[in-house]
């Protein structure tokens, strides 16, 4: 723990001018997604000083927010005592040297304190040699004129991992280390793939739970797996990262598998993902996916269009989904199914911290695996549904 707390400035572009591109995909609003960003770095350890939203048409290719603003943040710089200013979108390498250069303190991007927080996390081996993989391809473009700045830096968000030595070192010996990193990955991957074909020398079908970071994934998890769970759970952004993964028996479908995954978020990054891939193979080999959902959070349709374009990149897109919305002690809906047009359960309502729910999600699960049974737990809703639940 560090002694003396990191106090840093966030900072949101909204773009005034929309394009096709981003019309297919709407971002978040950029006061939903700066608190998203404050909840990340807050998780990281930081105490978040200032918030500001750079309103502008296209973003400015040498410090992404233009030279009105930049000065702007050194007067809050100074005010605040900051030592750190995040973006919330990636900074080009030029972007973050001229910031650095121009505001005199650290300057992080989205993308890197998200990898701070998974190198924080990461609590095994293979977890660490993955963060370390995303960490060092992330920095390799970056390398020129970034010594100098780390060297100054000292400590804090944005410094764990490779640390300062890996950094100053050429870029013939990171693609060395990455070299190494991803052979020792690909035998993890190896083994892997051998557990489970072991597993499917007995047949048992695999449930995967996927979702948003801090949906309540470990939680439900835990639910389903008493009394052998013994997953990491914490009100925290990106509380686990390492796969867990448990036999339990559910009626009606027998004994299954069933695996804990990393949570999703907002533009979660490519090589972070690339990087994972070991992990996530859980993911792309499972039968069904049960997909949480906050059904507390004001953004839960954004959250469950980012986490189906990030199962769609990894590969998982065509895999049965259970619509899971959870903490629905907190949303103050009750305990329920709905049906889709062809008759089967598509979502169900619960509450994984409190209980309430959970048989009827076993239910479903039971009847997503084995032939439908016209018997259910829950009255359908389908034929009445609410609208405010319609995503």
């Amino acid at each position: 723990m560090r002694s003396v707390e990191e106090v840093v400035l966030l900072v949101g572009l909204e773009l005034t001018q929309r394009t096709a591109a981003n019309s297919a995909h709407p971002p978040a609003k950029a006061e939903e997604s700066l608190e998203e960003l404050a909840a990340l770095a807050e998780s990281a350890g930081a105490r978040v000083a200032e918030r500001q939203i750079q309103a502008r048409p296209r973003a400015d290719a040498a410090t992404l927010v233009g030279s009105g603003k930049v000065e702007e943040l050194k007067a809050q710089i100074h005010f605040h005592e900051a030592s750190t200013v995040i973006f919330d979108r990636e900074l080009t390498p030029t972007q973050q040297r001229n910031l650095e250069k121009a505001l005199d303190v650290k300057v992080l991007d989205r993308t890197q304190l998200i990898l701070d927080i998974f190198a924080r996390r990461a609590r095994t081996r293979e977890g660490q040699l993955q963060v370390e993989l995303a960490q060092l391809n992330y920095l390799l473009p970056r390398l020129t004129g970034h010594g100098a700045a780390m060297s100054r830096l000292g400590g804090g968000i944005g410094t764990r991992g490779p640390g300062e030595t890996k950094l100053e070192t050429d870029r013939r010996r990171i693609h060395q280390r990455i070299q190494a990193i991803e052979k020792s990955l690909e035998r993890v991957r190896t083994g892997r793939t051998t557990q489970r074909r072991q597993r499917q020398g007995v047949p048992l079908a695999t449930i995967a739970l996927v979702g948003y970071t801090n949906a309540g994934k470990s939680t439900l998890f835990n639910a389903l797996t008493h009394p052998s769970a013994d997953a990491y759970v914490a009100d925290k952004l990106f509380a686990t990262l390492d796969t867990t993964t448990r036999k339990i028996h559910v009626e009606g479908a027998g004994r299954l598998v069933i695996s804990d995954t990393v949570g999703f978020v907002r533009d979660l990054p490519h090589g972070l993902v690339a990087a994972f891939r070991a992990t996530l193979e859980e993911t792309v080999r499972a039968d069904l996916l049960l997909h949480v959902v906050d059904s507390s959070s004001p953004g839960r349709e954004r959250e469950t269009g980012d986490v189906n374009r990030v199962l769609a990149e990894i590969g998982a897109a065509a895999i049965p989904q259970l619509l899971v919305w959870n903490k629905i002690d907190r949303s103050g809906l009750d305990p329920g199914a709905e049906r889709d047009e062809y008759g089967r359960i598509c979502r169900v309502f619960a509450s994984a911290q409190t209980g309430a729910g959970l048989a009827g999600l076993r239910a479903a699960i039971a009847e997503a695996v084995e032939p439908p049974k016209p018997a259910s737990v829950f009255p359908d809703r389908s034929s009445n549904p609410s609208p405010e639940l319609s995503l």
